[in-house]
Parts: structure tokens; sequence; C-alpha cells
């Protein structure tokens, strides 16, 4: 039995291994019309639901949006998300979240989450780095229900802005510390 359950949770970190690393993998990019529609529905019921994301949509100089991250794992958990950079309302880039953490969880989850970049120098940043890890470079400040009730265009003194929605799923924790973003060319089917 001993060697059941060790053969047991060999295999489930072996998997979540192979959930991480396979999804850094191009060939599982969306199509770039369906990116560009996932981001337009995730941005609607964003705006719909936060009147601070909406005031922030009027200042940023780029949403990076990333409408569906999924996320799982036994003590080895990986998420991964595709998205779309936009500026004026355009989009002018396609981009992927990857992350992988290793402690006590277990569980899977999905939620979208949104960057709004309100100076020019972090979407520089973006746009310059082969690979921005958050945590590194700019600072990213992540908006709570209680915190977005005092945020406004005129209040936002900060360089990025993190809002998350449409969590739904049973794993506890969730952040975007240590994802890294990387640009990605979407398929074209």
């Amino acid at each position: 039995m001993r060697h059941t359950s060790c053969f047991t949770v060999i295999a489930v970190i072996l998997m979540s291994a192979f959930l991480v690393t396979g999804f850094s993998q191009p060939a599982l990019a969306d199509t770039a019309a369906q990116i560009d529609r996932d981001v337009n529905n995730a941005l609607k019921k964003l705006y719909a639901g936060s009147p601070a994301a909406r005031e922030l949509s009027k200042i940023a100089k780029g949403i990076l949006v990333f409408p569906s991250i999924i996320k799982g794992g036994f003590i080895i958990a990986g998420q991964y998300g595709e998205g779309a950079l936009r500026i004026d309302g355009k989009t002018t880039g396609y981009y992927n979240t990857v992350a992988a953490s290793y402690g006590f969880q277990a569980g899977a989850q999905s939620f979208g989450y949104v960057l709004f970049f309100t100076d020019q120098e972090a979407l520089n940043y973006l746009y310059n780095s082969d690979g921005w890890e958050v945590g590194v470079g700019p600072s990213v400040v992540v908006v709570d229900q209680g915190f977005a009730k005092t945020l406004s265009s005129t209040t936002a003194k900060e360089a990025v802005y993190a809002f998350f929605f449409s969590q739904k799923g049973l794993m506890a924790g969730m952040g975007i510390q240590g994802t890294k973003i990387t640009k990605i060319t979407p398929g074209k089917k």
C-alpha cells in the first residue's frame, strides 16, 4: 500500500511538471481572432463590475488583458494563459503568462487578470524585456475590492495596476508575483 501512495504522489508531481513545461509550447496558442474576442469580452465584464478599472482605462498607456488563466497542480502547480496588449483600443501584440510554484497546494482554478500600465516607462519595460518576470522591473499593485473604491484616474500614482476577475475553482491563492509574461505569435487558423 505504501508503494502505491508513493507512486501516486510521484505520478502527480510528474504530471504537474509536464503541465508547467507543456504550457510554454507555441503550439497551444489560440488564433489572434480568438484572443481578441476573449479580450473584448473580458474587458466588457471587468468594466461593468469595476468603475475603478473603467477609470484607469482612460489614462492607461497600455492595457494587457489575460482573459483566462488556468492554474492547477498538486504540490507543484502551473498556470498558463494568453492575452493581448491594447493601446488606444487596438491590439498591438499578443502575450502569454506562465508561472510555476511549489508548496502546500492542490486543486485547479481559472481566472483572468488585466494589467493597466499608467506610465510609458513601465510599458517600455514590457516591450524591451525578453519575457517580463513580474516582481522584477516596474512594481505592480493588485487592486482588490476595498482599494478599488478609492482608486481613480487622479489618485493612480503607481506604474502598473492589476485587476483579477472571474475566479472559479478550488485552489487557494491568486497572484502574479514570479509570473513570466512573454510576447507570442498566435496561430493563424
